[in-house]
C-alpha cells in the first residue's frame, strides 16, 4: 500500500459514466433488432464493458486513497469492483456455455442466462456467507456480553440473520425463473459487495503506519476507571500514540505534540483528556508537548475542538491521530467532516469489535448515501424487466 492523503485532487470516474450511457445505447439498438441481438456478440461487447469499468474503479480507488482514504468512495469503489468481478465471471462462464452450444444464442435463453447470473453466483457463494454470518453471530454475543445490550450491539446479529435468510430464499427457490426472485438476488449480491467494501476500507484504514513526519497527534478518548486512570481500551491508544512519537524522533528528530481529547462523562472524576495528559507524562512526555482538549463528549467534537487548537498555532501543521483499531475509518470520516486532514493509526483491540464496526460503517453508507443506493437499485430494477420482457418477446 502506498502513501495515504497525498493527492490534493479528487479522482473522477466520469469515464465510466460516459462507457455505461453508451453501452445502454448499444445494448438497446443491438437488443431490438433479431439480426443483431446474437450472444456471441452482446456478450463479448459488455465482457468488454465490465472489464473497462473494473480498470477504471481499481484506478479510482487507489486514487481516492491518496486523496482521502476516509470517504465513503473508498467504500464503492471498492464494493463495485468486487460486484463487477461477480458480474464478469457468471457472464464469462454464461458466454462460454453459449459458444459450446450454439442452440443457447438465442434470445429467450441469453435474457436467460443473464436474468439468472445473480442467482448462479450466490449459490456459488454462500459457504463464504455462512461463514461470514456464523463469524458475525458469535462476535456479537460477545461484544454484548461484554460492552452491553445497546441497539448497536444487535446489529450484527440482525444483519447475520438476513444474510443466512436471502441465501435460503435461493436455495428454495434456486429452480424458479421468477422475475422477483432474480432481482432479490441481484440486490442481495450488490449489497453483499458493498459489505466486503466496507471491511477492505476497515482493514486498510486500521493497519496504515503514517508518516513519521507529524506535526500533532491526537489521542481519542474512550472512557475511564472509576479511580480516573484509562481504561485498557484508552490505554492502548495512548500507548500506541506514544510508539508513534519515539519512533518518530529515532526516525528524523522531530518531537510532535500531543492533543489529548475527551471531556468528563457524568460518572467520572476527572476528564478524559487530564487523565491522558497524567498518564503521557508518566511516561516521561514534557508538559510543553501535551495539549489537553476537555470539552468534547464524542468523536465529531473531538475532531472540531481539536482541529480548532492546531488551527491557532500552525494551519498548515501535519496531523495524525490514535483510536481503536477498527475506530479508524469512523473517526476519518468525523475528521473530514470538519475539513481536518489527518491521517489515523490504530491500537489492537479485542477481536469481537471488528465484525460490528463493519455493520456499523455498512449502515452508515447506506443511510447517509440513501439517494445513491435509490438510483443503483431503481437502474438495477429496470434493467432485469427490460431483459425478461425482452427474452420472453424475442423469437
Amino acid at each position: 500500500m502506498g502513501k495515504l492523503d497525498t493527492r490534493d485532487k479528487k479522482p473522477k470516474v466520469w469515464n465510466i459514466a460516459i462507457a455505461s450511457a453508451i453501452m445502454l445505447i448499444l445494448m438497446v439498438v443491438l437488443l431490438s433488432n433479431p439480426e443483431t441481438a446474437k450472444a456471441h456478440l452482446v456478450g463479448m461487447i459488455f465482457i468488454a464493458y465490465l472489464i473497462f469499468d473494473i480498470v477504471c474503479l481499481i484506478i479510482a480507488f487507489f486514487r481516492q486513497l491518496e486523496y482521502n482514504p476516509y470517504s465513503y468512495n473508498v467504500i464503492y469503489y471498492a464494493g463495485f469492483t468486487l460486484f463487477l468481478l461477480s458480474v464478469l465471471a457468471t457472464h464469462t462462464n454464461a458466454l462460454i456455455v453459449i459458444f459450446n452450444v450454439p442452440a443457447l444464442s438465442s434470445g429467450p435463453e441469453l435474457a436467460s442466462l443473464i436474468v439468472n447470473s445473480a442467482k448462479h453466483y450466490m449459490m456459488v457463494s454462500a459457504p463464504i456467507i455462512l461463514y461470514f454470518a456464523i463469524v458475525l453471530f458469535i462476535s456479537n454475543i460477545s461484544l454484548i456480553r461484554h460492552e452491553g445490550n445497546r441497539f448497536v450491539n444487535y446489529l450484527g446479529i440482525l444483519l447475520a440473520i438476513l444474510m443466512v435468510a436471502g441465501e435460503l430464499i435461493i436455495f428454495v427457490f434456486r429452480d424458479s425463473e421468477n422475475l422477483l426472485l432474480n432481482l432479490f438476488a441481484a440486490l442481495y449480491l450488490y449489497f453483499e459487495c458493498m459489505l466486503l467494501g466496507v471491511i477492505i476500507a476497515d482493514l486498510i484504514a486500521a493497519f496504515y503506519e503514517p508518516e513519521k513526519d507529524k506535526d500533532f497527534l491526537i489521542i481519542l478518548g474512550c472512557g475511564l476507571l472509576k479511580d480516573g486512570t484509562p481504561t485498557p481500551l484508552l490505554k492502548s491508544r495512548i500507548d500506541r500514540a506514544l510508539g508513534f512519537y519515539k519512533a518518530q524522533i529515532e526516525k528524523c528528530g522531530k518531537a510532535l505534540t500531543f492533543i489529548t481529547s475527551g471531556g468528563q462523562g457524568p460518572d467520572e472524576v476527572c476528564s478524559e483528556s487530564e487523565s491522558m495528559a497524567r498518564y503521557l507524562k508518566e511516561q516521561g512526555i514534557p508538559e510543553d508537548k501535551i495539549i489537553k482538549e476537555d470539552k468534547s463528549r464524542d468523536t465529531l467534537e473531538n475532531m472540531k475542538n481539536s482541529k480548532e487548537i492546531i488551527d491557532a498555532i500552525d494551519p498548515n501543521a501535519k496531523v495524525a491521530f490514535s483510536t481503536s483499531n477498527y475506530h479508524v475509518f469512523r473517526s476519518g470520516l468525523n475528521a473530514r467532516r470538519v475539513k481536518l486532514r489527518a491521517v489515523g493509526m490504530g491500537a489492537n483491540t479485542k477481536w469481537y469489535f471488528w465484525p460490528n464496526a463493519a455493520v456499523r460503517e455498512f449502515v452508515g453508507l447506506l443511510i447517509q448515501h440513501v439517494g445513491k443506493q435509490a438510483l443503483i437499485i431503481v437502474i438495477m430494477i429496470l434493467i432485469y424487466i427490460y431483459l425478461t420482457i425482452w427474452g420472453k418477446n424475442v423469437h
